[in-house]
């Protein structure tokens, strides 16, 4: 990577122009054409310096409801756990740990009761009780790593 792709890293972190032409924009910023910028950005996607490119949404003020999941799976059960786990639209993240409860996962839905319901489904479908644990007070962080 040099000075140039550092650029783009640091303005596509925290301050990505929502239009319709934001490659453009970035650009015009940093004085490259959209060509140089979406090159760029492609050649860093498929070296895995960039894993993905996407916003992110306050759910609660769209009106969604969120949750943490523990669930202690045994060895055996493990691929068919995160299988179904992973088959549902509201799973953000899956993670996997080296404790008693060895599997966490981030649950999105609409509401308390959804959230409650599914993972009851899960908990069926899986023979593994799923313990929802949701936030008391919300704490974010923003996460910007300059480069």
């Amino acid at each position: 990577m040099d000075a140039t792709d550092r650029a783009i890293l640091n303005e596509i972190q925290s301050h990505f122009p929502i239009e319709s032409r934001p490659y453009a924009t970035i650009g015009e910023r940093l004085q490259l054409t959209e060509t140089e910028v979406l090159d760029r950005i492609r050649r860093l996607q498929d070296r895995g310096i960039i894993r993905r490119l996407g916003a992110n949404f306050d759910s609660r003020r769209l009106g969604y409801m969120t949750t943490l999941c523990g669930a202690k799976v045994p060895p055996e059960k493990l691929e068919e756990f995160v299988e179904v786990v992973n088959s549902y639209q509201g799973v953000t993240h899956n993670y996997l740990r080296r404790h008693a409860f060895n599997v966490w996962f981030t649950f999105i839905a609409g509401s308390e009761e959804a959230i409650e319901r599914q993972l009851q489904e899960i908990t069926e479908k899986t023979g593994v009780k799923v313990y929802n644990f949701p936030a008391i007070r919300l704490f974010k962080i923003r996460a910007e790593f300059k480069v």
